[in-house]
């Protein structure tokens, strides 16, 4: 199973990265590399993330990085990450 990101999931990662690194940037490494083991476990369970809490009734599922959500859907042989949001946000719909 392959991990991929949308365009727009790719960029929002680009910014948590940047905002991060602006602050701190080995706080930066670290959570690039906390958030990449988190995702590699999708490879082998893709459906170990959890139902989202707010649309329960969705084929979406997530995995959280702490303070960070990965909304994710597994399609063919493909897990896309279609969405990264702070915890403090509400979504409306991945």
């Amino acid at each position: 199973m392959k991990v991929l990101f949308t365009p727009s999931a790719q960029g929002e990662l680009v910014q948590v990265i940047n905002h991060i690194a602006s602050e701190n940037p080995a706080a930066a490494i670290k959570m690039r590399q906390r958030i990449a083991d988190a995702l590699r476990r999708l490879e082998t369970f893709p459906q170990s993330g959890r139902i989202i809490p707010e649309f329960p009734t969705l084929d979406y599922r997530e995995v959280i990085v702490r303070p960070y959500r990965f909304f994710y859907a597994v399609r063919d042989d493909t897990v896309w990450i279609v969405a990264v949001w702070h915890s403090a946000q509400l979504p409306n719909s991945p």
